[in-house]
């Protein structure tokens, strides 16, 4: 099955392992994580019925919650739950540098559904923190015809296309090496598609099993993110949990 977190979701993360690592580290480098080559991409039918989501706190409501999730695990508020925005983009060359990917296209994996196709009628957001920093992250978009959902999950598996392998580096300019593989899943929803991001720098890794799936009008991006994968029964569990969650879409 093919679709496959971005260095800005996986990098802060490896910086605090690399930190916590630093004593016990014996410089011995571990075999690298095996992944199989992805595969043809998924498609839906355009003319898939579904009514969309049009409230952005309806949307949000039909997202995964604290319930949904294995124990351990708490909420991060994001900037919307703090009462903020996101501030403007600044080339001031006094600041620090952001973080860069190359091939350059390579930055757009995993960013949200709704920045990688744009045309939502609403998009909503929410991640949680576990232990051994772990994080599970879920966004959705929400698009007015059936036709704009498949557009939307073509784009998603688009941005691939050429990341198999790519690198990177983050604020601080730390070098980062990321892999892509398949994975195995079985499909839901109108249609899915799944795959593995594995994230290396200062010689350790993080591994992110994603999903993405079609419900009607709405596509949604489902991320868990650790040292090791995530359990592939409790992804399977919480992927089924996505898609009844968005089935049917009320009207917003």
């Amino acid at each position: 099955m093919r679709r496959g977190p971005a260095a800005t979701t996986t990098c802060p993360l490896l910086a605090v392992l690399a930190l916590s690592a630093c004593s016990s580290a014996d410089g011995d480098a571990e075999a690298a994580i095996s992944l199989a080559p992805l595969g043809p991409a998924v498609t839906v039918s355009p003319d898939a019925s579904g009514v969309p989501f049009v409230d952005q706190a309806t949307l949000r409501a039909a997202l995964l919650d604290i319930g949904d999730l294995p124990a351990g695990f708490s909420p991060v508020p994001n900037l919307e739950d703090l009462g903020l925005q996101r501030g403007p983009e600044t080339t001031d060359p006094g600041t620090a540098p952001a973080a860069s990917t190359d091939p350059a296209q390579c930055g757009a994996i995993l960013s949200p559904v709704a920045d990688q196709r744009a045309g939502a009628v609403v998009s909503a957001s929410s991640s949680f923190a576990g232990p051994g920093f772990t994080t599970i992250d879920q966004d959705a978009a929400s698009y007015g015809t059936g036709a704009d959902a498949a557009e939307a999950f073509a784009e998603v598996q688009h941005s691939l296309d050429h990341c198999a392998e790519y690198s990177g580096t983050d604020a601080d300019g730390v070098q980062v090496q990321y892999r892509i593989g398949a994975r195995d899943q079985e499909p839901v929803g109108d249609a899915s598609a799944a795959f593995r991001l594995v994230t290396t720098s200062a010689g350790l890794d993080l591994v992110s099993d994603v999903v993405v799936v079609v419900v009607g009008g709405t596509v949604s991006q489902l991320v868990a993110t650790g040292q090791d994968p995530i359990d592939a029964g409790v992804f399977d569990g919480l992927t089924r949990t996505v898609v009844n969650k968005l089935v049917p879409a009320p009207a917003g």
